[in-house]
């Protein structure tokens, strides 16, 4: 079974790893959103190794879910700080060690995953980042000094996320960062998700305009690979 745990600061943190048929391959960290490390989640990391990727996601909800845990983990993307950096500082780690890494490794993110990639683009864990509709901070222009090339898609219909996209694109240009950057119009928050069941189902026809596209999310797969592809070549 791909389930398993790694070292991080903390202890020992929970996660879903996909390894792909030929190694040694670029390692990829897949960030949960809000509704933690689901199947839609591990969904995408089997893919991520079905396109040659080592593929791991950390279960950022490992030590416990709570409404303070959900408070604490969205006020540590604003204050850019908090255990969340060290697993996923710790994900990465375990990776890049990994022999069937090839040492280069990026992260992608979904809504509150997305706003972390964003957030630790410019701390040196990570070679390329993907954040999916996550927040970016007032202070992008300065916060994103320094960051790896970024790969980020929005919902032009997310009501959430509305004037995101634009501070991020500044941010990028300011900062010299390569980067893609597209907006899909008729796309909602979490177009790329399956919310089939649950509390996320319910949740998801609150905060969505619609669902998951799939014409939207296989296009933001291919940018996102075409991106990996240039940017975590050994």
């Amino acid at each position: 079974m791909p389930d398993l745990t790694f070292p991080v600061p903390a202890g020992e943190l929970p996660g879903y790893l996909a390894v792909p048929d030929a190694t040694p391959a670029p390692g990829v960290v897949v960030l949960h959103e809000v509704f933690g490390l689901n199947d839609d989640m591990r969904r995408i990391t089997d893919r991520f190794a079905a396109e040659g990727y080592l593929a791991l996601a950390p279960d950022l909800y490992g030590w416990g879910v709570t409404a303070r845990c959900l408070v604490s983990a969205f006020r540590a993307i604003y204050k850019r700080e908090g255990r969340q950096y060290d697993d996923m500082k710790g994900a990465r780690d375990f990776l890049a060690a990994d022999e069937r890494c090839s040492g280069k490794v990026g992260v992608i993110g979904f809504c509150m995953g997305g706003g972390f990639a964003i957030a630790a683009a410019p701390m040196g864990f990570f070679d390329a980042a993907a954040p999916n509709y996550g927040e970016v901070p007032k202070d992008a222009d300065t916060v994103l000094t320094g960051s790896c090339p970024v790969v980020a898609s929005y919902g032009g219909r997310d009501r959430m996320m509305k004037g995101r996209p634009e501070r991020l694109e500044k941010a990028l240009v300011a900062n010299d960062v390569p980067h893609d950057l597209k907006v899909y119009p008729d796309a909602g928050h979490s177009f790329w998700s399956h919310h089939d069941t649950g509390i996320s189902k319910v949740l998801d026809k609150i905060v969505r305009t619609n669902g998951f596209r799939e014409e939207e999310s296989e296009d933001a797969w291919k940018r996102v690979l075409g991106f990996f592809g240039e940017h975590l070549a050994a």
